[in-house]
């Protein structure tokens, strides 16, 4: 009898998933990591102003969230980066029709810890940092020690742009791939923390994640370029040279409560939160 019980039990706990995910009244948002705290704002002051709805919000990554949606398991998926070719071919094999909506803008900071000399830096110098070239601090201005290289994942939009933006320069046939002494970590908090704790470190994240416990690179084109701070004002200009657009995808137009939450997050309310929270708004 007990073990009848205990099996009930179980099917009733895992079935709540599977219900919860077809309530009308509740949608999943899932991916990217830098959009994450953004997504997580805009969830909590919806539901401040719908209280009958519910709008779940978790990261893992770019690429995490696009396979969620092209598996169905979420409503809306978050990107750092533009959906790949592979990827709408996978959905459209699945019946998902990929729509993408640009939300907001974000500038991507490199940082390093407080106590470091270096402040300024070129793309080349990052480009050569990061694929290994450069291993050593003294070879960019800094003190005689390694460079520790954080980097986020292969799954996130973060990384692919990072890498195809200052590795690759923008140059579709490039090969140039991250060094493979580089730390991949899980999360731009990951990246964060373990900047603010290691002196020889150098990570990257979106600018909404900067704090006093890291300092920001000044980054410029080439030698004879302005060095520009990570700013929501340099961002707007064009002057900050690495910056991109965030993304939400749905299946189709969206329709009913996603709908309803993709125009909260393009209203003015909406966009104001885009700017509380660091990013920069598309409206």
């Amino acid at each position: 009898m007990l073990k009848k019980a205990c099996l009930v039990l179980m099917i009733l706990i895992l079935s709540v998933p599977a219900f919860a995910a077809k309530d009308k009244n509740s949608i999943q948002v899932k991916g990217s990591d830098t959009m994450v705290n953004l997504a997580q704002a805009w969830a909590e002051k919806y539901m401040e102003n719908n209280p009958s709805d519910f709008v779940a919000v978790t990261g893992g990554g770019s690429g995490t969230g696009l396979s969620s949606l092209i598996s169905g398991t979420c409503d809306i998926a978050m990107s750092s980066r533009n959906i790949k070719e592979k990827e709408i071919g996978l959905a459209k094999k699945r019946g998902i029709e990929p729509n993408e909506i640009k939300v907001a803008l974000d500038g991507l900071a490199v940082v390093v810890n407080p106590s470091n000399s270096v402040g300024e830096l070129t793309l080349d110098q990052l480009a050569g940092i990061f694929s290994g070239r450069i291993s050593n601090w003294k070879e960019v201005g800094g003190r005689d020690e390694a460079i520790v290289i954080l980097s986020r994942e292969v799954n996130s939009g973060t990384h692919v742009y990072f890498k195809e933006h200052v590795l690759r320069k923008n140059d579709p046939n490039g090969k140039e791939e991250f060094a493979p002494s580089a730390l991949m970590l899980s999360s731009s908090q990951a990246i964060a923390d373990e900047t603010a704790g290691n002196p020889s470190a150098i990570g990257y994240y979106g600018m909404g994640y900067i704090s006093p416990k890291q300092k920001p690179i000044a980054i410029a084109k080439d030698e004879k370029s302005e060095y520009v701070e990570p700013a929501i004002e340099n961002v707007i200009s064009g002057k900050y040279p690495i910056s991109r657009p965030l993304f939400l995808y749905t299946n189709n137009i969206p329709e009913g409560l996603v709908k309803k939450f993709i125009d909260y997050t393009l209203s003015k309310e909406g966009q104001e939160i885009v700017l509380a929270t660091d990013f920069v708004p598309v409206k």
